[in-house]
């Protein structure tokens, strides 16, 4: 599986620079995005509509490893990165290995940084970053009921002991 979306963030930050010299927004979100679900689907839907380009970074495995435990992520960095390539709203992805955006952040510097509503304003990691920069931080309404951990949960309750 390969996605054409998937770039390392510096080939990335050469594309987007490229494209901001023709007048695109830029707008940036992050996240694991284990098991894809609605709540994915409306944030990056939303994101989408706040500029020209979306990008997406995910965690990498170990990153994600570190944050959720030994046993996520359930989809590897590739298939997690095909997925979200194969949304019509996301342009761009990358992957970083660590624990937070920062670093990719301060190398991309979108014009727009997105997290979900579930986020606090002071806990969006980059927010000085993009604001010091003349950009917006933008927190998408939380879709209840719509986590990856409420979803294995209800895996597990449905399939317990096979």
């Amino acid at each position: 599986m390969e996605s054409t979306k998937l770039f390392p963030a510096v080939l990335l930050a050469e594309r987007l620079a490229s494209l901001r010299r023709e007048g695109k927004r830029i707008v940036f979100t992050n996240g694991c995005f284990d098991l894809l679900h609605p709540g994915h689907i409306y944030t990056l839907t939303q994101a989408q509509a706040l500029g020209d380009v979306l990008v997406v970074a995910i965690n990498s495995d170990a990153s994600v490893k570190r944050l959720k435990g030994e046993r996520r992520p359930i989809l590897n960095q590739e298939e997690r990165a095909v997925m979200l390539s194969a949304l019509s709203a996301v342009d761009y992805v990358t992957i970083f290995a660590e624990d937070t955006p920062l670093e990719v952040i301060r190398l991309l510097l979108p014009d727009v940084l997105v997290k979900g509503g579930d986020w606090g304003a002071d806990a969006i990691v980059g927010r000085e970053v993009i604001e010091a920069n003349g950009g917006k931080v933008i927190r998408i309404p939380y879709q209840a009921g719509f986590s990856t951990t409420d979803i294995i949960e209800r895996i597990l309750a449905a399939y317990p002991n096979p």
